[in-house]
């Protein structure tokens, strides 16, 4: 099953069903209004929704219209929980060597994590607002996942079975504000914005044979500035799978439904695949070069993150935003 929010006068925005082709959609208020109250009873409303996509997708459904992804909220323009994993550690060995850091051992055992702002998402198509270029302005293109309620301390199974909905995510983050934040020793807060969230959140049958129950092996695409910027595979060098991920999310606290936990940086070491983020990039031209010569988005700067099936079909639709000067 495939889900958007589009944009209306309200916080939540309202939920539709979206055709697998990603071209048709049908409002469904009368089962579930938002995405938030779908999740907050998913056992019951989910098999009502499913029917209608079936139908949606048989062109039985008589009140669809064409969808546009343009007027589409995030799945979730605010959601209770954010929280965002390192799952591919190479990234964080290739950014510690980079400075000449010695990376911890237990960075391969225990997950990263940090608790993002989860009250206002950006839409997929919304301008990246800033107030300076000098923050260090850069992408990060990742995958999460929405989950259902999950008690503390679950196992990987309760975990996977928890999972509800996937999505792509620009993890938008401000570069030359994280050391003085990360220095003071209480992790991210103004160097990581609002993040934005593809059109569509797909069920995790909609994956396919790419969804193994542990890793979606697909690859992200990003484009930056029109130009194939990386390509990376979500299910290869994944360090801690999705349920790993999302169990060491709950491992003291309850996660609520509707809680989303992402993946962090999609990475390879296969360097031919390109990278996710900016900083990944200029870290390898560093090891090369002694120095950058990647800069970080400047205003008018673009980012496109997609996913494709096996077919060449888009699986969520587009995040396609444009980095745009901050005036009060």
């Amino acid at each position: 099953m495939k889900l958007a929010t589009l944009r209306n006068n309200k916080r939540d925005g309202e939920l539709v069903v979206v055709s697998k082709d990603l071209s048709k959609a049908v409002k469904v208020e009368n089962i579930a209004p938002t995405m938030q109250r779908l999740l907050d009873d998913w056992n019951d409303l989910a098999p009502q929704l499913e029917k209608v996509y079936d139908n949606l997708n048989k062109g039985d459904v008589q009140d669809c219209f064409d969808f546009d992804q343009t007027k589409c909220e995030s799945p979730l323009p605010r959601a209770y929980q954010w929280a965002d994993g390192s799952a591919y550690v190479n990234h964080v060995e290739l950014v510690r060597k980079a400075r000449g850091a010695e990376m911890p051992e237990s960075f391969w055992t225990d997950p990263l994590m940090y608790q993002g702002g989860s009250d206002t998402f950006l839409g997929p198509y919304d301008d990246i607002e800033m107030a300076s270029e000098d923050y260090g302005i850069d992408m990060e293109s990742e995958v999460a996942v929405v989950v259902d309620d999950l008690p503390m301390a679950p196992n990987k199974d309760q975990a996977r079975s928890a999972i509800r909905l996937f999505m792509l995510v620009n993890d938008v983050s401000l570069r030359n504000l994280i050391p003085g934040e990360l220095a003071k020793g209480f992790g991210f807060f103004q160097s990581k914005p609002s993040s934005a969230f593809s059109p569509v959140a797909v069920t995790p049958d909609e994956l396919g044979e790419a969804w193994d129950g542990d890793k979606l092996h697909l690859p992200l695409t990003t484009h930056l500035n029109g130009d194939l910027f990386g390509e990376p595979n979500c299910g290869v060098d994944m360090t801690f799978d999705f349920p790993t991920i999302v169990a060491h999310a709950a491992k003291t606290r309850p996660l609520g439904a509707g809680a989303i936990i992402g993946s962090g940086t999609i990475s390879n070491y296969d360097r031919s695949k390109g990278s996710s983020c900016l900083a990944e990039k200029r870290m390898l031209e560093i090891i090369a070069d002694g120095k950058p010569s990647t800069p970080f988005m400047k205003f008018g700067d673009t980012v496109k993150i997609e996913m494709f099936d096996k077919d060449g079909k888009s699986i969520f639709g587009a995040i396609d935003q444009k980095v745009k000067e901050y005036k009060n």
